[in-house]
């Protein structure tokens, strides 16, 4: 597969998985910007986990569950015809899992900065939880979910742990940058590997550029 072949396909399943983690983090974002329900810790406690667990235990997990005969995996292949393992699908979730903590945390920031005096007035002029969060806390937020979005968008271009395991590695269908990268690297194929290496630098200096810009962006807001 050629240097732009993988380049988009890591993009695209980057994007997805960036997609599809978008709304259950704000929601996680915002149940654990509150204080003092039962549970929070360890909700807090599993969000956090893909940050501190190996991406090949996370890997070896999602295999497990998602696989053909897996708890999850089977009935999804029997009921619905949807095959995870070793699909597009499958590297869309892993990187899904790592990414998720990355835009929890920074959207929780971003919510627990929001004065929470704007949102009781909100209440008091007849909106409800939903309406408050959607018209005065998201408004406010926006710049440190939006580097949320940017980070975890920048975590699934560099997967690589979990998406070998769940995904494979192969090419024009799972083979993204990083697993091309160290396919290149095993066969010898170091000019190749070079400028794949070069790609991902190139990419992830980018995404880091701009999620650093927004965060600026929002402590400048935050000190006027």
């Amino acid at each position: 597969m050629e240097l732009g072949g993988i380049v988009l396909l890591t993009v695209a399943i980057a994007t997805a998985a960036t997609a599809l983690i978008l709304v259950p983090s704000i929601a996680l974002a915002w149940a654990l910007s509150r204080r003092g329900w039962r549970g929070r810790s360890w909700v807090e406690a599993l969000v956090t986990l893909p940050l501190v667990l190996p991406p090949t235990a996370i890997g070896f997990a999602l295999l497990f569950l998602f696989g053909r005969n897996g708890p999850l995996g089977r009935p999804l292949f029997d009921w619905l015809g949807i095959e995870v393992a070793f699909s597009r699908l499958g590297a869309v979730l892993a990187c899904a899992v790592v990414a998720l903590p990355l835009l929890v945390r920074s959207a929780r920031s971003a919510l627990e900065e929001v004065d929470p005096a704007l949102v009781g007035v909100a209440r008091t002029l007849g909106r409800g939880k939903l309406a408050a969060f959607v018209e005065v806390e998201l408004p406010l937020a926006w710049r440190g979910i939006s580097a949320g979005v940017v980070l975890a968008f920048a975590r699934a271009l560099g997967e690589f742990g979990a998406t070998i395991l769940i995904a494979g590695n192969i090419p024009g269908r799972t083979q993204t940058l990083a697993l091309a990268l160290f396919q290149r690297v095993q066969v010898g194929r170091d000019g190749e590997a070079l400028a794949l290496a070069g790609v991902a630098c190139l990419l992830a200096l980018a995404t880091s550029l701009l999620a650093t810009r927004l965060v600026d962006r929002r402590e400048r807001r935050l000190e006027r």
